[in-house]
C-alpha cells in the first residue's frame, strides 16, 4: 500500500491509500456502443445524474440494434458504463479533498477496481439504434455495457418459478 506524502507526487489526496494490485485477464466485457455526453472532463460531469439534465445520447453498435426491439415500453432504464478514464488503485478516498477517508465500497466514486458506472436513466425517445436520455454522468464518449429496463418497471415475462416466491 502507498499513501500520499510532500515527497511522493503520486496524485493522491490526503488521507487516500492506493495498492498495487495486478490487472486480471479473468473476466472478458464486451462493450456495445459509446455514450455521448456533453461532459468533457470530470470537472464537468455531474457527481450524480439528473432525470431532468441534458439529452444524452447512448449510440449501440449497429449488430446491437435489434436487441432495443420493445425498449420504448420503459420509461427508465438503468445504463451500465465502463469509466474508462478512471485510476483503480484506490482502497480509501477522500472524496471532499479534506483527509475524511471512506473505503471505495462505500463510495460511488469512478475510482473502483473494476470501474463500472450505473446510472438510472429516464428514456426521452429511441432513434434507430440511439437512445436520447436524460440522467447520465458520465464523461463524453464512454464505453456502453448494457441497458436493462429499470428493476422497479420490469416484470418478468418469462413464466414465473417457485423461486421467485420464495423468501430469501
Amino acid at each position: 500500500m502507498t499513501s500520499d506524502t510532500p515527497s511522493e507526487p503520486t496524485g493522491l489526496r490526503a488521507g487516500e491509500v492506493s495498492v498495487d494490485a495486478p490487472l486480471s485477464d479473468d473476466a472478458t466485457v464486451q462493450f456495445i456502443g459509446t455514450i455521448r455526453t456533453p461532459f468533457t472532463t470530470r470537472d464537468l460531469c455531474p457527481r450524480q445524474g439528473s432525470l431532468d439534465g441534458p439529452d444524452c445520447r447512448i449510440e449501440v453498435l449497429p449488430h446491437w440494434k435489434d436487441a432495443l426491439t420493445g425498449i420504448e415500453k420503459f420509461e427508465h432504464l438503468d445504463i451500465l458504463y465502463w469509466l474508462h478514464q478512471s485510476r483503480r488503485d484506490l482502497v480509501l478516498q477522500s472524496p471532499g479533498n479534506n483527509g475524511d477517508t471512506r473505503g471505495t465500497f462505500a463510495l460511488r466514486s469512478p475510482v473502483r477496481p473494476n470501474p463500472i458506472g450505473l446510472s438510472r436513466v429516464r428514456l426521452i425517445r429511441r432513434e434507430g439504434a440511439d437512445l436520447i436520455v436524460k440522467g447520465l454522468d458520465c464523461l463524453d464518449k464512454t464505453p456502453l455495457l448494457d441497458i436493462k429496463p429499470s428493476r422497479c418497471a420490469f416484470t418478468p415475462e418469462a413464466p414465473a418459478k417457485a423461486a421467485d416466491d420464495a423468501k430469501q
